[in-house]
């Protein structure tokens, strides 16, 4: 797939999860096939007050195909955002409509812009002509069921330059319950001449290739399917390749999860890292034998001496597995 001149690799990329998706864990889905990862939503208003915590999101890293995203409602705003951010060197500016948290669409910003399409088209306009770097938007099928206007915004986006789009089957009003919808998704591909990208529930070879078939698209990009699971992406590629797939020993497993917990702790202060540490390490234990108590025990790590006591402890429990 192709962003304007951005030649994208692979069959699935990292969606861009606010408190989630930070580097450390794109770095580890860039290794294991992630064909692009987006970094967490920032604010316009920020990266312009010179805030630094907004700053390091925008940041983007080594020679893999990596994309800045930023939010907000003010068009000028917005386009001296992308400005800023171009310093740091993405490949592509995405533009967030999608998000449906209370503090980002509460305040006008993200899946709120879907309400407001005139003002959207104004941002995307305002951006790209402040952009020497392509611009993508990040949506949903729409605020709720009875306004689903992903095509008409697709469109819009598109004729203001977009270079391609995403969208998420799912309402804000959803926020992340079931079900996906394929179709509007389906309908938004042929609707534009851009590239869609897919997302929604893709978690493995089998729900990508689903996504693909049903809907068309150019390309998928996987969620919480990859939250403790970077392997997901090896898994897709392998499918879509022809070539065999080998799932990771619990050893890999935990050693991958170690080593993004040390790059967290590279990155990120060292209370910040171990607080985060916990949510991903008890990712890494789904489904896992005795996966309950295990999370748990994760709720108390302090230390990195802990995350190893608890991988020993999954280890003992699962050695059959």
């Amino acid at each position: 797939m192709k962003i304007k001149d951005v030649e994208v690799k692979g069959f699935a990329a990292l969606a861009p999860m606010a408190g989630v998706a930070d580097r450390a864990m794109r770095e580890i889905c860039v290794q294991y096939g992630a064909g692009f990862t987006v970094g967490e939503l920032t604010s316009a208003r920020g990266v312009m007050q010179g805030d630094k915590k907004s700053a390091r999101l925008l940041e983007c890293f080594g020679d893999s195909v990596c994309a800045s995203q930023l939010f907000g409602r003010d068009p000028e705003i917005m386009a001296q955002a992308a400005l800023k951010a171009q310093e740091l060197n993405p490949d592509f500016i995405d533009i967030n409509m999608g998000c449906p948290a209370p503090k980002v669409a509460g305040h006008g910003g993200g899946s709120a812009l879907m309400k407001d399409t005139h003002l959207a088209a104004k941002i995307v306009e305002q951006v790209v002509k402040a952009s020497n770097v392509p611009i993508t938007v990040k949506m949903r099928a729409g605020w709720d069921n009875d306004s689903l206007n992903a095509v008409e915004l697709a469109q819009m986006c598109e004729a203001m330059g977009a270079a391609a789009i995403t969208v998420h089957g799912r309402t804000r009003k959803q926020m992340y319950a079931p079900p996906v919808n394929y179709d509007i998704i389906r309908d938004v591909k042929s609707a534009v001449k851009i590239p869609v990208i897919a997302n929604g529930d893709v978690t493995d070879a089998k729900s990508a290739k689903f996504m693909y078939e049903y809907t068309g698209c150019d390309y998928v990009m996987v969620g919480r399917g990859a939250q403790g699971n970077p392997f997901v992406f090896d898994e897709i590629n392998a499918y879509f390749e022809g070539r065999d797939y080998t799932p990771p020993t619990l050893e890999e497993r935990f050693k991958t999860c170690f080593r993004q917990i040390e790059l967290m702790h590279k990155y990120k202060e060292p209370r910040t890292a171990i607080l985060e540490s916990r949510k991903h390490t008890a990712w890494y234990l789904t489904g896992l034998r005795g996966s309950a108590a295990l999370r748990r025990m994760c709720g108390e790590i302090s230390s990195l001496e802990d995350i190893k006591i608890i991988f020993e402890k999954a280890l003992e429990q699962n050695r059959d597995l």
